[in-house]
């Protein structure tokens, strides 16, 4: 892993402070522009940042940099460092304690129920298990299938709620957009909803329809009822 320098805006201000460097020394040195050390110089950028001294963080010797002082195509380069940082392993397969390894297939039916979007590398990821068990819980032929019970492997102490957001935004990214028919009951069409004219037509029909003699017979019939319960009476 190749060495980088902290902080190169605060190194840069020290170096334009404290040393007769050129600005493109500074600015190969920072991995910065050259017009930029020049504002820096200048006070027009880097307004409020603390200069850092690369020599008392060791990155930088005074030899060096009096060596680039009397050479201006001279490049700076950073001091070996007192320390060496182990580079980072490759992450492996999640290590599971063995007092939650009986866990694991709950766990894992659980991810299966809830988040169907997961792919085996995924849940392998989170729980620390094998894609062949995975396949054996998706399909019902696990040696203990009839006794699992699905439980939240973050719960159990199997993995983070954030790993577990994490590998479920990352399974909805690549999940294609669900069709008409996921969806269920959707909208009509504005073409079959907006057929105002055929309602109108039908109540202008249904108006025609109407028999005006039928209506004047009904109207006889109420009035003839009265007269009727009065000849009842006068017997």
């Amino acid at each position: 892993m190749a060495q980088q320098l902290l902080m190169p805006k605060a190194t840069a201000i020290w170096l334009v402070d404290n040393t007769a460097l050129s600005f493109d020394q500074i600015a190969q040195f920072c991995k910065l522009h050259p017009l930029e050390v020049k504002a820096i110089a200048d006070g027009e950028a880097a307004q409020g940042i603390k200069g850092l001294d690369p020599i008392s963080t060791g990155q930088l010797s005074r030899d060096e940099i009096a060596r680039a002082e009397g050479n201006p195509n001279y490049k700076l380069k950073l001091s070996e460092p007192k320390v060496r940082v182990p580079e980072s392993k490759r992450r492996g397969p999640r290590y599971t304690p063995v007092s939650k390894r009986q866990d694991r297939p709950n766990a894992i039916l659980w991810l299966v129920r809830n988040h169907p979007e997961l792919k085996d590398a995924q849940i392998s990821r989170l729980v620390g298990t094998t894609k062949s068990t995975i396949e054996q819980i998706r399909d019902r032929t696990h040696w203990n299938s009839t006794n699992l019970t699905p439980m939240d492997p973050v719960t159990l102490g199997l993995c983070s709620q954030i790993d577990l957001d994490m590998e479920v935004e990352k399974a909805a990214k690549g999940r294609p957009l669900p069709t008409a028919a996921e969806l269920g009951a959707t909208l009509q069409p504005a073409q079959e909803t907006e057929k105002l004219g055929f309602s109108y037509d039908r109540d202008e029909e249904k108006e025609k329809e109407i028999d005006a003699d039928a209506v004047f017979a009904k109207l006889k019939s109420l009035k003839s009822t009265p007269k009727d319960e009065d000849e009842d009476d006068q017997y």
